[in-house]
């Protein structure tokens, strides 16, 4: 039934101003036309990625939202890095070594990271 129809992310956030500067500026996501009052919505590659205000923002303990970075991950790692990310450290990753901010595992590459209202955000690669 839905798996011929495209579904979007949906990221609760507490302030949208905070919210849009970090998706676009931060991660460099590109706006997608529905910016108004208490949402804005920007795309990452193909995919968009609704931002939404509620007082539930961050309350998520799992991830939000996740890129496949494949063979580019070290680059992804570090244009990151230079904008100012600071990145979570698991001690709990079954399989998974913490190597500086990167955990790994065999052919494996992640970090993880929070938006400004501590929504979880994950990078894998190789």
């Amino acid at each position: 039934m839905l798996a011929d129809t495209d579904a979007t992310p949906v990221i609760a956030v507490r302030d949208i101003e905070a919210a849009r500067d970090f998706y676009r500026d931060t991660l460099g996501l590109k706006p997608d036309g529905l910016d108004e009052d208490g949402m804005a919505r920007f795309r990452s590659g193909s995919i968009p990625v609704l931002l939404y205000e509620s007082e539930f923002a961050g309350s998520n303990e799992a991830n939000a939202l996740v890129w496949s970075v494949e063979d580019d991950f070290d680059g992804v790692l570090a244009d990151l890095r230079d904008h100012g990310v600071r990145f979570e450290h698991y001690d709990n990753l079954p399989g998974l070594t913490l190597v500086g901010d990167v955990h790994v595992a065999e052919g494996f590459k992640g970090i993880w990271f929070k938006d400004p209202d501590g929504n979880i955000l994950h990078v894998n690669g190789r």
